[in-house]
């Protein structure tokens, strides 16, 4: 590419109708046919803070090299114009070609790129492990706790917590579990004290347990690459679900787990997600499983808002459906 053209930019930071060089990821490549079985490929491109996703049409100048040359997990210099449309950000290619050693003087860093939590996953573990260390009270299940939590440390630092939809960023499982664990200690805390005369009382101990570890199991789900994760064979013919349970089970520390307080923890991780065709075996049957189910569908769904409002284009004051939630979402009115 010519060097006196336009200037570098994150992706990110371009308005609508503005040209500019980008470095980005291809995060996607799929081949479609339209309903009049017209073939095209639809491709999506990022950086940390924004996706693109358009499609290159057959009769694209474009399509042949799209076909045979671009790879997800790559990543491109582009030229082109960013566009915002009622089907959300795209971009007009004019000039693409992989990254080169050569452009980490342009600035360049693969990291700009990848999409990653606000916060910083050191402190994010450390506050979560704080966190169960002065809320379960009953010591064999405090350590199996921490010692599942510090044995996954190096990828529980960098994990996404999804594919796509919900935290599906670098340490965004992180971000994800220690955000439930916070809300259910509110929960724990305020139900227990609701219903006092419950028996058997709340095990505030395993709702605690429950929400640190109900998603551990997405570290056998999933294999780390580049553009966040992908599904492992474990995690496609298996899941996260059982698989939680299994690492709770295999791990040394859980023998010396009061039987009873096991089985309800285990409960909560097969329950988390309630519905079967969420991937739960089993309903949530225990009051601790319930308030982790909600603590965590809450999360994730506010995380899917959050995303879907800060991504829309225009100026309308209710979103399009297309965004996770696959609904309309009101932004608020125009003054008048």
């Amino acid at each position: 590419m010519p060097t006196s053209n336009p200037a570098i930019r994150p992706l990110s930071e371009l308005a609508d109708g503005e040209k500019a060089d980008v470095f980005v990821l291809l995060t996607a490549k799929e081949d479609l046919t339209t309903r009049d079985g017209k073939p095209y490929c639809m491709v999506a491109f990022r950086d940390a803070a924004r996706e693109v996703r358009f499609p290159i049409w057959a009769e694209s100048k474009l399509s042949i090299e799209c076909r045979d040359d671009w790879r997800a997990g790559n990543f491109y210099k582009i030229r082109g114009v960013y566009q915002e449309s009622s089907y959300g950000p795209q971009l007009m290619i004019h000039e693409i070609r992989e990254v080169t050693d050569a452009d980490s003087a342009d600035g360049f860093d693969p990291s700009l790129c990848i999409p990653a939590s606000r916060f910083d996953p050191e402190e994010m573990m450390c506050e979560l492990l704080d966190i169960l260390r002065a809320n379960i009270a009953d010591e064999p299940l405090r350590k199996l706790c921490v010692r599942i939590l510090e044995e996954n440390r190096e990828v529980l630092l960098i994990c996404p917590a999804a594919r796509s939809n919900h935290h599906a960023f670098r340490s965004g499982l992180l971000e994800h579990v220690l955000s439930v664990t916070k809300t259910c200690l509110f929960l724990a805390d305020k139900y227990a004290a609701y219903y006092e005369t419950l028996t058997p009382r709340l095990n505030t101990d395993v709702v605690m347990a429950g929400a640190a570890l109900h998603d551990i199991g997405k570290l056998r789900e999933y294999d780390l690459v580049i553009e966040g994760v992908e599904y492992s064979p474990a995690g496609n013919l298996i899941g996260h679900i059982l698989q939680g349970r299994d690492i709770v089970r295999e791990h040394p520390a859980a023998a010396e787990v009061d039987a009873e307080l096991l089985l309800r923890l285990e409960h909560v991780i097969v329950a988390h997600q309630r519905l079967p065709e969420w991937g739960s075996p089993k309903p949530p049957m225990t009051p601790e499983a319930l308030i982790v189910h909600y603590a965590d569908d809450l999360d994730a769904k506010y995380a899917m808002m959050a995303t879907a409002l800060s991504e829309a284009v225009g100026e309308d004051a209710m979103t399009s459906n297309r965004n996770p939630m696959r609904q309309r979402l009101f932004r608020g009115a125009k003054p008048r």
